[in-house]
């Protein structure tokens, strides 16, 4: 490997895992402790985790898990929203290396040390891997099965499971600590698509971001139709942000939900006139069963049904979030023009020599 995994002599770098979340009882320990599993040096590795100051047992799990361990540290994210509980953890942290986690997701036990060997060997300013899906329910896997699809969400937001290469944007992240001292934290005002809108400004300050099938993690679908409605509505309006406030996208397809979804309200509105909305809507409706039928028949026979529903819900939901996002923020944008996000104020870094 590069520099600071191959060397002979002197510690390893002082690595900070940064994990923001809100009422995530049934998944807040099972991220933890697959960050205390990790085999990155116990006195190389501190935990940070900003808690939105949930209404749920998660902020006892947190408590039971940080007296048992001392390297976890429990902060208030009074925000309530990632960005804001990332930016607490980044000026708290003490790493010369800081490595996102998010709470649905697992990590394999050499997910730090793999992240750290990427961003030594490329030179990468982020550095992520293709997050494979991992159901604990049956909705859970239809939900996979249909995201794993090229209908999935219009343009992955997760790259491919054998990509490795220069890539718009990884997740979850995983950062030399001088990135933020360089472009400033993350947008706190993100509501979400927090980490797409940090890639951009990176890309914008001369910035590559990387991603490596080396990097193993597994993230969980939402358990409910109306988690994974929500879920993608907010990554809609996130999208329809970033683009507005940077004046372009890097990839389109993430806007595609929104232009197939004002087309056919384009089509039944003028359905008076022309009678092509019910063989548009007819076509797509054949389409994405056909697709449910291949991608959801290995989960049996009742999980193509469900499929098919998902296709839409995810499609309405992020067509519908990115049209509410134009709209909003066009007439009230919440960033000035030009503006930088304040760099971090955090403890001096341990940094580490070649």
């Amino acid at each position: 490997m590069g520099p600071i995994l191959g060397r002979s002599m002197g510690p390893l770098p002082l690595v900070t895992v940064v994990i923001p979340c809100r009422d995530e009882e049934p998944y807040i320990e099972g991220c933890v402790r697959s960050a205390l599993a990790q085999d990155w040096p116990r006195d190389r590795l501190e935990i940070l985790v900003a808690d939105g100051m949930s209404m749920d047992a998660t902020r006892e799990i947190l408590a039971r898990l940080a007296a048992e361990d001392p390297r976890i540290h429990l902060l208030d994210n009074t925000a309530r929203i990632p960005a804001g509980g990332l930016n607490e953890c980044i000026r708290r942290a003490r790493g010369a290396f800081i490595v996102r986690m998010d709470v649905h997701a697992e990590y394999a036990p050499d997910f730090v040390r793999k992240c750290v060997g990427v961003l030594d060997r490329t030179g990468a300013d982020n550095v992520g891997g293709p997050a494979k899906p991992k159901a604990r329910t049956f909705f859970q896997r239809c939900v996979a099965a249909a995201l794993g699809s090229p209908l999935g969400i219009g343009g992955s937001r997760y790259p491919a499971e054998d990509a490795e290469g220069w890539v718009e944007s990884v997740w979850p992240g995983a950062f030399r600590r001088d990135v933020f001292e360089r472009v400033g934290l993350f947008d706190p005002n993100a509501l979400s698509n927090e980490d797409i809108e940090l890639d951009r400004r990176i890309a914008d300050a001369g910035g590559r971001a990387y991603s490596s099938p080396e990097i193993g993690l597994h993230y969980y679908p939402r358990e409910s139709m109306r988690a994974l409605a929500r879920q993608y509505f907010r990554y809609g309006q996130g999208r329809a942000r970033t683009l507005l406030k940077h004046g372009r996208s890097a990839s389109w397809g993430p806007t595609l939900p929104f232009f197939w979804l004002l087309g056919e309200v384009a089509l039944l509105a003028t359905s008076r006139w022309q009678p092509l909305a019910p063989w548009s809507l007819a076509a797509y409706a054949l389409a994405t069963g056909a697709e449910a039928v291949r991608v959801g028949r290995q989960e049996g026979p009742l999980a193509v049904p469900v499929v098919w529903a998902i296709f839409p819900i995810v499609h309405v939901a992020q067509g519908a979030g990115f049209a509410t996002g134009l709209v909003r923020y066009v007439l009230r944008p919440d960033w000035s023009p030009g503006e930088r996000l304040a760099p971090t104020e955090a403890p001096r870094a341990e940094v580490a020599t070649a």
